[in-house]
């Protein structure tokens, strides 16, 4: 199915063309359509504090928010939606609420006479996960799914009656033990889950809806909305789509974790609607997608393909890397590498290596080097006056190499197509060649020439994704590097534009390597280049927090909390630690983390080793410690600076 599937999930997959999706209306707002890319996020509060959930949806609001969604895990939440919304409209305002509902469909049933719009997630609103496999036969499943529509048919058939739209999300870390057991942890899995509640409303001819799948791991989440609308458009269905990725943490990480994942899917013109996750106060996520809906509106430079066959050779629904000769540390199995760019500087001093993760200890004249390393070094038409770290390659411009560095081992000349002459074919060789140049016959008489992939225009995701098949077609099997040039000069700019510039061809396995450049400083450019190889699962260099961005359930202060255990267990590289403020996602959405912090009840913390409660409703204060303790009785503790 999914071959067939394959080229259906995207309107055009060499021309950035949006998927135009049916109009629905929330409240006086349309979303899909040609309605702009819409922003929402949600409270924090408790619902059941008017006051305070009104204070914080009018801050979201003069943010940029246009919808506001608030928990609501009883009745008695549900029925005090009216007090809020009546509140807001009191004081001028009139965004459209979202009622969101997990395990309690009379809650929702409540909410839909009330607010503008309900979320109900297909994992649990008709199932509870008791993480069991069950084997069903053909006949028992259909058991299943008669109950799961007696139970969701009331509520499609109240919001029809009431006008009010419905978001089906589904989220990876809460699909039913019944989907699990047939489909897996797949993003077949979620599509099938979303689909089963999708058919019981087209069955009672409502059409309010608006579809998401959300994952925290980016290559999960990708390839889920793109096989939910492969799917969809193989029978005629348009949907608009809710974009996020869930749980990405905060700060740096928590922006290049969501650009990599909402960006990858704006480039192919998905998304109607775009909540950034950030586990920080909610009126900050509004600039922040704000910003990366802006990369898509804005003026820019578009290259224009001409006529491309709508076709790919690779599976857009899962991850494989494309295959690439082995040069040296770059291409084949080798983990991608990370440049650095030193080309600007007049006098290259030791220090200037320092934002690219190398100190110099003059006393003991020696290097440290850090996990965020870079790999290569380009100087351009500079030269060294000291000695390099063995780890770090050097690449230079051509005539400079060939003056200075052709015998030293770890120096490699950047060359143009005419300088090609110059080098044998057993020459390991840099060289940069346009997106736009579909002429890649030379390519094949130097083996050992790494290509730095360059564009000028804004269309880069297509353009690299062209060059890809160009390359197979051509049997050019060379090196791959990625480049994104970022010349905005806001610095959260920059992170969110290469994050989704380079995305989509990370998730579909499309490159060695890249190289960032921008005039942003050293240390930024560096953070952000392994921030994106660590979003994409491709290079991991430090600890992942899987952090919900809180809402009325969380039971604990989640920016506190996280910080608290990043200030201890950042130097673990490669943990996966689930930060989780209830138990609706927790147990699930950090089911690939090493470790989980999982808020049960006030003041109590269940602790788990990956899928298993190993500690329960551990006091809140002692919570943090019992975490380290846990980490070191299963042998995952390093001491700092060991």
């Amino acid at each position: 199915m999914e071959n067939d599937l394959k080229n259906l999930y995207c309107e055009n997959l060499f021309t950035r063309t949006r998927f135009l999706t049916r109009t629905i209306s929330v409240g006086s707002t349309n979303f899909g359509g040609n309605a702009p890319i819409r922003v929402q996020s949600m409270t924090t509060t408790d619902t059941m504090d008017t006051e305070a959930s009104v204070e914080e949806s009018i801050r979201m609001i003069d943010a940029g928010c246009e919808l506001v969604r608030l928990t609501a895990p009883s009745k008695k939440d549900a029925e005090n939606l009216r007090n809020i919304r009546s509140s807001l409209h009191q004081k001028g305002y009139t965004t459209p609420l979202v009622a969101d509902i997990h395990f309690t469909p009379n809650a929702a049933e409540i909410a839909a006479t009330i607010v503008e719009k309900v979320r109900v997630n297909p994992g649990n609103y008709a199932d509870k996960k008791r993480f069991e496999e069950i084997t069903y036969t053909d006949a028992t499943y259909a058991d299943e799914l008669s109950r799961i529509e007696q139970k969701f048919t009331p509520l499609v058939l109240l919001c029809k009656e009431n006008g009010t739209a419905m978001r089906i999300g589904t989220n990876h870390g809460s699909l039913s033990d019944r989907i699990l057991s047939r489909y897996g942890d797949t993003p077949e899995g979620m599509v099938e889950s979303a689909m089963e509640f999708l058919r019981i409303c087209r069955k009672h001819n409502y059409h309010q809806l608006v579809l998401s799948m959300k994952a925290s791991n980016t290559l999960v989440m990708v390839q889920a909305y793109r096989l939910l609308v492969a799917t969809m458009r193989s029978s005629g269905m348009d949907y608009p789509l809710h974009l996020g990725v869930t749980e990405a943490g905060d700060g740096e990480d928590g922006r290049i974790k969501s650009a990599v994942g909402i960006g990858a899917l704006l480039e192919d013109g998905l998304g109607d609607t775009i909540r950034v996750s950030l586990t920080e106060d909610p009126e900050k996520e509004m600039p922040v997608a704000q910003k990366l809906i802006e990369k898509y509106t804005i003026d820019n430079s578009i290259f224009d393909l001409g006529f491309i066959k709508n076709e790919i050779n690779y599976d857009p629904f899962s991850h494989e890397r494309s295959k690439t000769t082995s040069v040296g540390i770059i291409g084949g199995s080798n983990t991608p590498v990370v440049f650095a760019d030193l080309s600007e500087h007049s006098n290259i001093k030791p220090s200037h290596l320092f934002g690219f993760g190398y100190s110099y200890s003059v006393p003991l004249d020696k290097w440290n080097i850090s996990d965020s390393a870079a790999d290569i070094v380009y100087i351009g038409s500079q030269k060294l006056n000291f000695q390099t770290p063995g780890t770090l390659k050097v690449l230079s411009d051509y005539k400079v190499w060939k003056e200075l560095y052709s015998e030293t081992p770890g120096h490699f000349p950047l060359v143009s197509k005419s300088q090609l002459s110059n080098l044998s074919v057993e020459d390991i060789l840099f060289i940069e060649h346009d997106a736009e140049n579909f002429d890649v016959e030379y390519l094949k008489k130097h083996p050992l020439a790494v290509i730095i992939l360059i564009s000028k225009h804004s269309n880069t995701s297509q353009l690299f994704r062209n060059m890809r098949l160009i390359f197979t077609k051509n049997g050019v099997f060379n090196p791959v590097i990625l480049s994104s040039t970022v010349l905005n000069k806001d610095p959260e700019r920059f992170q969110l534009w290469t994050s989704s510039d380079l995305g989509a061809s990370l998730i579909d396995g499309f490159g060695d390597g890249i190289w960032l450049k921008g005039n942003q400083p050293s240390q930024l450019i560096n953070s952000t280049s392994f921030g994106i190889l660590q979003a994409t699962r491709l290079r991991i260099s430090k600890t992942e927090y899987i952090s919900c961005p809180s809402c009325g359930r969380t039971l604990f202060d989640l920016q506190e909390t996280t910080a608290k255990i990043r200030a201890k267990t950042e130097h673990l590289k490669g943990l996966k630690v689930g930060i989780m403020g209830c138990i609706v996602n927790g147990p699930g959405e950090m089911a690939d983390a090493d470790y989980g912090y999982v808020g049960t009840r006030p003041g109590k913390i269940h602790l788990y080793k990956e899928k298993v409660v190993v500690r329960k409703n551990v006091d809140e204060q002692e919570a943090v410690d019992a975490l380290i303790d846990l980490i070191k009785e299963n042998g995952d503790w390093v001491e700092p600076n060991a």
